[in-house]
Protein backbone atom coordinates (compact mmCIF):
# COMPACT_ATOMS: atom_id res chain seq x y z
CA UNK A 1 0.00 0.00 0.00
CA UNK A 2 2.91 2.52 0.59
CA UNK A 3 4.54 1.90 -2.82
CA UNK A 4 0.66 3.05 -4.37
CA UNK A 5 0.79 5.93 -1.75
CA UNK A 6 4.07 7.20 -3.36
CA UNK A 7 2.82 6.29 -6.80
CA UNK A 8 -0.27 8.24 -5.93
CA UNK A 9 2.12 11.19 -4.76
CA UNK A 10 4.34 11.32 -7.10
CA UNK A 11 1.65 11.31 -10.22
CA UNK A 12 -0.28 14.69 -8.28
CA UNK A 13 3.37 16.33 -8.49
CA UNK A 14 4.02 16.00 -12.26
CA UNK A 15 4.17 18.95 -13.95
CA UNK A 16 1.23 17.94 -15.90
CA UNK A 17 -1.05 17.41 -13.06
CA UNK A 18 0.33 20.53 -11.21
CA UNK A 19 -0.82 22.37 -14.08
CA UNK A 20 -3.68 21.16 -14.33
CA UNK A 21 -4.59 21.47 -10.51
CA UNK A 22 -3.32 25.16 -10.60
CA UNK A 23 -4.23 26.67 -13.53
CA UNK A 24 -8.05 28.04 -12.80
CA UNK A 25 -9.30 27.26 -16.25
CA UNK A 26 -8.13 24.01 -17.30
CA UNK A 27 -9.98 21.56 -14.77
CA UNK A 28 -13.01 22.85 -15.92
CA UNK A 29 -11.77 22.32 -19.07
CA UNK A 30 -10.69 18.98 -19.39
CA UNK A 31 -14.15 18.41 -16.79
CA UNK A 32 -16.25 19.42 -19.94
CA UNK A 33 -14.60 17.42 -22.49
CA UNK A 34 -15.27 14.41 -19.72
CA UNK A 35 -18.80 15.00 -19.51
CA UNK A 36 -18.88 15.06 -23.03
CA UNK A 37 -17.04 11.82 -23.76
CA UNK A 38 -18.87 10.44 -21.18
CA UNK A 39 -22.32 11.17 -22.80
CA UNK A 40 -20.99 9.94 -26.64
CA UNK A 41 -20.11 6.75 -24.70
CA UNK A 42 -23.20 6.42 -22.99
CA UNK A 43 -25.57 7.35 -25.58
CA UNK A 44 -23.58 4.76 -27.94
CA UNK A 45 -24.27 1.97 -25.29
CA UNK A 46 -27.85 2.92 -24.57
CA UNK A 47 -28.38 2.12 -28.71
CA UNK A 48 -26.58 -1.10 -28.30
CA UNK A 49 -28.22 -2.56 -25.72
CA UNK A 50 -31.76 -0.98 -26.31
CA UNK A 51 -31.54 -3.25 -29.11
CA UNK A 52 -30.25 -5.79 -27.56
CA UNK A 53 -32.82 -5.45 -24.82
CA UNK A 54 -35.51 -5.15 -27.75
CA UNK A 55 -36.42 -1.89 -26.76
CA UNK A 56 -35.82 0.21 -30.41
CA UNK A 57 -33.75 -0.83 -33.90
CA UNK A 58 -35.86 -3.78 -33.95
CA UNK A 59 -35.72 -3.39 -37.87
CA UNK A 60 -31.83 -3.49 -37.65
CA UNK A 61 -29.76 -6.43 -37.06
CA UNK A 62 -28.03 -6.29 -33.91
CA UNK A 63 -24.39 -6.95 -36.10
CA UNK A 64 -25.35 -3.57 -38.23
CA UNK A 65 -25.64 -1.29 -35.04
CA UNK A 66 -22.71 -3.02 -33.51
CA UNK A 67 -20.76 -2.55 -36.73
CA UNK A 68 -22.28 1.52 -37.01
CA UNK A 69 -21.92 2.11 -33.63
CA UNK A 70 -18.98 0.54 -31.79
CA UNK A 71 -16.33 2.84 -33.47
CA UNK A 72 -17.98 6.28 -32.13
CA UNK A 73 -18.33 4.22 -28.43
CA UNK A 74 -14.56 3.11 -28.39
CA UNK A 75 -13.25 6.87 -29.97
CA UNK A 76 -15.97 8.55 -27.06
CA UNK A 77 -14.29 5.71 -23.99
CA UNK A 78 -10.55 7.20 -25.32
CA UNK A 79 -11.12 10.63 -25.11
CA UNK A 80 -13.20 9.95 -21.73
CA UNK A 81 -10.36 7.38 -20.28
CA UNK A 82 -7.64 10.26 -21.56
CA UNK A 83 -9.77 13.23 -19.76
CA UNK A 84 -10.35 11.15 -16.80
CA UNK A 85 -7.01 10.41 -16.42
CA UNK A 86 -5.85 13.64 -16.50
CA UNK A 87 -8.38 15.01 -13.78
CA UNK A 88 -7.63 12.28 -11.47
CA UNK A 89 -3.84 12.62 -11.84
CA UNK A 90 -4.44 16.60 -10.53
CA UNK A 91 -5.25 15.15 -6.68
CA UNK A 92 -4.30 11.59 -7.08
CA UNK A 93 -4.13 10.08 -3.79
CA UNK A 94 -7.80 12.21 -2.61
CA UNK A 95 -9.16 10.23 -5.44
CA UNK A 96 -7.90 6.95 -4.92
CA UNK A 97 -9.17 7.23 -1.15
CA UNK A 98 -12.93 8.11 -2.06
CA UNK A 99 -15.20 5.53 -1.54
CA UNK A 100 -17.60 7.11 -5.15
CA UNK A 101 -14.57 7.06 -7.52
CA UNK A 102 -13.56 3.54 -6.06
CA UNK A 103 -16.88 2.56 -6.72
CA UNK A 104 -16.82 4.48 -10.02
CA UNK A 105 -13.27 2.05 -11.15
CA UNK A 106 -15.13 -1.10 -10.22
CA UNK A 107 -18.07 -0.61 -11.94
CA UNK A 108 -15.98 0.46 -15.02
CA UNK A 109 -14.61 -2.56 -14.29
CA UNK A 110 -17.65 -4.93 -14.22
CA UNK A 111 -19.00 -3.16 -17.38
CA UNK A 112 -15.46 -4.44 -19.24
CA UNK A 113 -16.23 -7.87 -18.11
CA UNK A 114 -19.95 -7.80 -19.33
CA UNK A 115 -18.71 -6.54 -22.52
CA UNK A 116 -16.21 -8.90 -22.97
CA UNK A 117 -18.35 -11.94 -22.21
CA UNK A 118 -20.88 -10.93 -24.76
CA UNK A 119 -18.55 -10.12 -27.28
CA UNK A 120 -16.52 -13.40 -26.23
CA UNK A 121 -19.81 -15.71 -25.46
CA UNK A 122 -23.11 -14.81 -26.27
CA UNK A 123 -22.07 -12.79 -29.82
CA UNK A 124 -20.46 -16.46 -31.06
CA UNK A 125 -24.56 -17.46 -31.94
CA UNK A 126 -25.39 -14.02 -33.00
CA UNK A 127 -25.80 -15.32 -36.99
CA UNK A 128 -28.58 -16.96 -35.57
CA UNK A 129 -30.43 -14.28 -33.70
CA UNK A 130 -28.77 -11.05 -35.44
CA UNK A 131 -32.21 -10.15 -37.34
CA UNK A 132 -34.89 -11.46 -34.97
CA UNK A 133 -36.86 -8.60 -32.99
CA UNK A 134 -36.37 -10.50 -29.97
CA UNK A 135 -32.61 -11.51 -28.76
CA UNK A 136 -31.84 -14.53 -26.61
CA UNK A 137 -31.78 -14.34 -23.02
CA UNK A 138 -28.15 -13.94 -22.30
CA UNK A 139 -27.94 -10.65 -24.60
CA UNK A 140 -31.05 -9.43 -22.93
CA UNK A 141 -29.17 -9.73 -19.43
CA UNK A 142 -26.37 -8.21 -20.86
CA UNK A 143 -27.78 -5.27 -21.98
CA UNK A 144 -29.83 -4.70 -19.06
CA UNK A 145 -26.68 -5.30 -16.93
CA UNK A 146 -24.60 -2.62 -18.98
CA UNK A 147 -27.08 0.04 -18.73
CA UNK A 148 -27.22 -0.42 -14.93
CA UNK A 149 -23.59 0.11 -14.55
CA UNK A 150 -23.64 2.92 -16.70
CA UNK A 151 -25.61 4.36 -14.87
CA UNK A 152 -23.81 3.92 -11.68
CA UNK A 153 -20.84 5.02 -13.25
CA UNK A 154 -22.49 8.33 -14.00
CA UNK A 155 -24.12 8.68 -10.69
CA UNK A 156 -21.02 7.76 -8.82
CA UNK A 157 -18.63 9.84 -10.79
CA UNK A 158 -21.31 13.07 -10.21
CA UNK A 159 -20.86 12.12 -6.29
CA UNK A 160 -16.82 12.16 -6.60
CA UNK A 161 -16.99 16.15 -6.68
CA UNK A 162 -19.19 15.90 -3.68
CA UNK A 163 -17.29 13.98 -1.53
CA UNK A 164 -13.48 14.70 -2.21
CA UNK A 165 -11.92 15.36 1.49
CA UNK A 166 -8.16 16.01 0.98
CA UNK A 167 -5.30 12.79 1.75
CA UNK A 168 -2.34 14.38 2.93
Amino acid sequence: MERLDWLLHWLKETSFATAIRENASLFPWLESVHVLAVAVVIGTIALIELRLIGVTSLNRPVSRVLKDVLPVTWGGFGLATLSGFLLFSSNAPTYAHNTFFLMKAAMLAAAGLNAFAFHTFTARSLPRWDTAASTPVQAKLSGVLSLVMWVGIVACGRWVGFTLVPTP
